[in-house]
């Protein structure tokens, strides 16, 4: 149990220093930042509690925020995403499941997987990017925002467990 959370917090470390040295300086066309760090909640057993999760993703938020000079939204939609989580998986793991999952490619299968990742992403960026708009007078401009980042973020995200799924080999 010791041994789960040390290797958690080591990515904890590393994703939010990822995301606060390389993918905030990373605007693709002005629209699309890659938000990395959501990878860690997306990644926590399926069987763990919602506010063990929510207090990981207020920590992990409120970290990339420290960094960011934002003021409390990374912190906000990480929290939000960790609490809709539950219902995400649920929604998206496939029926004979065991009760206990860590969501993977292998584990839930590639569509089932992708399904829940962009619900995910999706969830989170469209929070965070309202708030950081705080307004809906250049809605397209925002929704292509949305869009752009969560596209780029769920690629991100494909690269990294196609990594770690040769690694595990």
């Amino acid at each position: 149990m010791a041994l789960n959370y040390l290797h958690k917090f080591g990515w904890f470390v590393g994703l939010v220093l990822l995301q606060a040295l390389i993918l905030n300086n990373v605007h693709v066309a002005g629209y699309a930042t890659p938000f990395l760090y959501v990878y860690l909640i997306l990644k926590f057993e399926s069987d763990v509690s919602r506010n063990a999760l929510m207090l990981w993703a207020f920590f992990l938020g409120l970290t990339v925020d420290v960094f960011s000079d934002t003021p409390g939204m990374n912190a906000a939609a990480s929290v939000l995403l960790a609490f809709v989580r539950p219902v995400i998986l649920r929604l998206f793991m496939p029926r004979d499941a065991v009760d206990s999952i860590v969501p993977t490619v292998r584990a839930m299968g590639f569509s089932s997987f992708l399904k829940y990742m962009v619900a995910c992403v999706l969830i989170h960026h469209a929070v965070l990017l309202i708030i950081e708009f705080f307004s809906f007078a250049h809605i397209g401009i925002l929704l292509l925002k949305i869009v752009a980042s969560t596209v780029l973020t769920v690629l991100c995200i494909m690269a990294l467990e196609g990594i770690r799924k040769k690694s595990e080999k």
